[in-house]
């Protein structure tokens, strides 16, 4: 399951993106769908390794609203653009979504990155600007 074109990007986005905050599913398994094994993900300066993203999905799972990110129609992911050229990627998407507690969670999120030649992503390049919360 590679990145080839445009809808494959804005497919991954919204796919990966929530099943990475509600899926039972083990993270390390959606991980290898999408990236290879020694993928960069660098995130507002920090690079994020395979060991991180995993550790990073037990606060994200515990802290999400699974109810309203598995309704039908759920729509946190916003994609404003999608490029696919070659080995290259890039997307500019906003993230809309409901904590646990209430909250609400919005960021607008610029990425660029890299694909390896099954298109499965190598690197990613991301700069995220947290938009002010709903209520």
């Amino acid at each position: 399951m590679g990145i080839g074109s445009e809808r494959d990007l804005a497919d991954f986005l919204i796919t990966y993106t929530r099943d990475m905050a509600v899926s039972d599913e083990e993270p390390g398994a959606i991980l290898d769908r999408y990236f290879v094994p020694d993928f960069e993900y660098c995130n507002d300066g920090l690079v994020i390794d395979r060991q991180r993203m995993i550790d990073h999905v037990r606060p994200v799972r515990k802290n999400v609203d699974k109810e309203a990110m598995t309704a039908d129609g759920w729509s946190g992911v916003e994609i404003h653009e999608a490029l696919v050229s070659g080995d290259r990627i890039a997307a500019r998407w906003t993230l809309r979504t409901t904590l646990r507690k209430g909250k609400t969670f919005a960021a607008e999120i610029y990425m660029f990155g890299h694909l390896a030649a099954d298109g499965r992503i190598r690197r990613i390049d991301q700069i995220s600007k947290q938009l002010e919360a709903a209520q």
